[in-house]
């Protein structure tokens, strides 16, 4: 770290704590060469992710959009808003560790429509209703009959 009074670039660390809630670390430092003291913050750096829409519009991603969307797919159903909230920070876990920084609308849907299915196949169908916007009842129920598919397949 660079000194701020005469540049030399080595210091030693006097005294570390954490800020903001433990998002940063304040550090005070001395320089070698000069003796001085000055303060230093270190945070993680934050990767902006964009969402590509179908449409191909993009906006920043919003952790309480998908959120909500889960939560409203499960409402009146036996799931816990701890399993929800797991799902995406499993999700949001999966696009960071990517370090893409741009994420198709299409590959975030799919991946709720996975581990909601594993939870509960009413919030799975529910999801999939807004998402893939079925047309009419026969795309409806198509996708009802790989559900009941996958679990005849599941019991044998």
């Amino acid at each position: 770290m660079k000194c701020p009074f005469c540049a030399y670039f080595e210091s030693k660390v006097i005294d570390s704590r954490p800020t903001d809630e433990g998002q940063a670390i304040r550090r005070r430092r001395e320089c070698i060469k000069c003796g001085k003291r000055f303060t230093t913050y270190e945070k993680i750096e934050e990767i902006p992710l964009i969402v590509v829409k179908k449409d191909g519009n993009r906006q920043s991603y919003n952790r309480n959009k998908l959120l909500n969307g889960i939560i409203k797919s499960c409402e009146k159903r036996p799931v816990s808003i701890v399993t929800i909230e797991n799902i995406v920070d499993e999700i949001e876990k999966y696009l960071y560790n990517s370090l893409e920084r741009e994420v198709k609308s299409e590959e975030i849907g799919e991946m709720v429509m996975n581990l909601l299915k594993d939870v509960d196949e009413v919030s799975y169908v529910r999801f999939a209703s807004v998402y893939r916007q079925f047309k009419d009842l026969n795309s409806f129920m198509e996708e009802l009959k790989k559900i009941l598919d996958e679990g005849n397949e599941n019991r044998r």
